[in-house]
């Protein structure tokens, strides 16, 4: 299965990958200026969010996005991804180290990491609204818990609509492959990366950046006293100068880097 995907601009690859509380639309501020930097935007929706529908076997969303890679004559690529779609980007970047050019995880999570007692207690609550068939009680908790409060209410709407949207695609399988989960080790990164966390997100979310920044081996954290879990859509304003800094400095965007 290919992913639902867009591509716009041409030069050097850089593929979003999104959050599990949104789908592709949440790059909808990064595009334009990405474009305008002088990148190949390239950025899908992961199994089972936005138009890419649900598995029909066991998957590997990280093999997924490879091949859509490959579809799209990418050799070489940079990588920035928020939350869940930070977690599929440093396994990319661990098991195809030489294609990544560039990593950037905004509030991204990581595989393996024991959950907070506010994290627990936030999924065990969107679990029991979802169980109780309550799919906007579930989507507002998420709005309420990830969207920090400097977004705006277009913002705020745009991750309750791709939110919802996620959990009824979600709940109306018939039926739940496993997604297969192949060993890698973090210590095979070699790409340069940056670790951004929000000053009012969940305490793990900081927690991963902060353990990230010390077991990588080219990277930095920055904190943003402001931001919720997804700054790229709370002041895109912001952000977007970050991630153009960042690829910049790397030859990961702009004119100046390899073709992908």
């Amino acid at each position: 299965m290919t992913l639902a995907h867009d591509v716009a601009g041409s030069g050097p690859t850089v593929l979003l990958l999104h959050s599990t509380a949104g789908d592709r639309r949440m790059w909808d501020p990064q595009v334009p200026v990405l474009v305008d930097a002088g990148c190949r935007v390239v950025r899908s929706d992961l199994r089972g969010y936005g138009d890419s529908p649900m598995p029909d076997g066991p998957y590997n969303n990280a093999q997924d996005v490879i091949e859509l890679l490959d579809l799209l004559g990418a050799e070489e690529f940079a990588l920035v991804g928020s939350s869940g779609g930070g977690r599929v980007a440093l396994e990319i970047a661990a098991r195809w180290p030489r294609r990544v050019t560039a990593l950037a995880l905004l509030c991204t999570a990581l595989a393996g990491h024991e959950p907070s007692a506010a994290l627990q207690a936030f999924g065990e609550r969107e679990d029991a609204l979802l169980e109780a068939g309550d799919v906007i009680g579930a989507t507002d908790l998420n709005v309420d818990t990830l969207v920090g409060p400097h977004a705006d209410q277009a913002a705020r709407e745009q991750v309750r609509e791709m939110q919802r949207h996620a959990f009824e695609v979600q709940l109306a399988a018939v039926e739940e492959f496993p997604q297969l989960r192949p060993e890698f080790d973090l210590a095979d990164i070699t790409a340069p990366t940056l670790l951004v966390s929000g000053d009012h997100d969940l305490p793990d979310f900081r927690q991963i950046a902060v353990r990230l920044s010390k077991e990588l081996a080219d990277a930095r954290h920055l904190e943003l006293d402001w931001a919720g879990h997804l700054p790229s859509l709370e002041r895109p304003e912001v952000v977007n100068p970050l991630l153009l800094d960042f690829l910049r400095e790397t030859h990961a965007g702009g004119g100046r880097g390899r073709q992908g």
